[in-house]
């Protein structure tokens, strides 16, 4: 007995070794292409590659414990530990095409905010565009004024939780709403005023930027899953220049 545990134990560890580097793997496909920094915070993107790995990594190493005995036929065996690679790939294959159709695939100015659209935001069927593999792609989003008969309308939907980002119809080019962007940006000195606590990670950032304070200004970031990030912009050419994780909602 005690060889065949000492036997499966060291057969497992091998299978968890290949297992995280599998994983490994994995992640750089996940957060090197799919949920870049910061949407791997920002859409979830850590909590869904973590549960989908976390049952793969310990569940095939775990079952191969249990069935690996080295006096099992040879053919048995194979059968066994084939069985459970079988398992292990189908899962994860699942595990990561879940992954996938919930990346985010904008980044989109939305009147006085920037919004992350994700795939199952996207009102279905509505959009002939190919969405992003490698990360969100800024878009501009067109807002209806008060005299357009379709206001009330959109004003229902996105009470629903259908914003005007995730209406195909609504998306312009970002670069049409360049001065929107920069007009409607907040100054970053005043945010610090507001939030004392993250006043030295504001600094912080602006530092990295290599971009004097007044040279910037944030808008609020939303997604589905966070709101309380900033997008920091350049007031040159609205560029985004950085993320940070403090609430720009006052």
């Amino acid at each position: 007995m005690k060889e065949r545990l000492r036997a499966a134990v060291r057969f497992a560890a091998k299978h968890l070794a290949i297992s995280a580097l599998i994983a490994a793997a994995s992640a750089v496909l996940v957060f090197g292409l799919w949920y870049p920094h910061p949407y791997s915070v920002i859409a979830s993107g850590r909590e869904l590659f973590a549960l989908v790995i976390s049952v793969d990594v310990v569940a095939g190493p775990l079952l191969s414990l249990i069935v690996y005995n080295p006096a099992k036929p040879r053919r048995e065996l194979f059968r066994d530990i084939g069985a459970i690679a079988l398992l292990q790939i189908t899962a994860l294959v699942y595990g990561l095409y879940s992954v996938a159709q919930a990346r985010p695939v904008y980044l989109a100015f939305e009147g006085d905010r920037f919004r992350v659209v994700a795939v199952p935001d996207i009102e279905t069927g509505r959009t002939e565009r190919s969405l992003s593999w490698t990360g969100p792609r800024l878009i501009g989003v067109k807002l209806l004024d008060s005299s357009d008969p379709e206001v009330l309308r959109s004003i229902q939907l996105s009470i629903q939780g259908v914003h005007p980002a995730y209406r195909p119809e609504r998306w312009v080019d970002y670069d049409s709403q360049r001065a929107q962007v920069i007009k409607e940006a907040k100054s970053l000195a005043v945010l610090k005023r507001r939030r004392p606590s993250d006043a030295g990670k504001i600094d912080e950032a602006v530092r990295d930027t290599k971009m004097p304070e007044d040279a910037l200004g944030y808008l609020p970031l939303h997604s589905e899953h966070r709101s309380d990030w900033i997008v920091v912009v350049s007031l040159e050419d609205a560029k985004p220049v950085t993320f940070l994780p403090v609430d720009g909602w006052y």
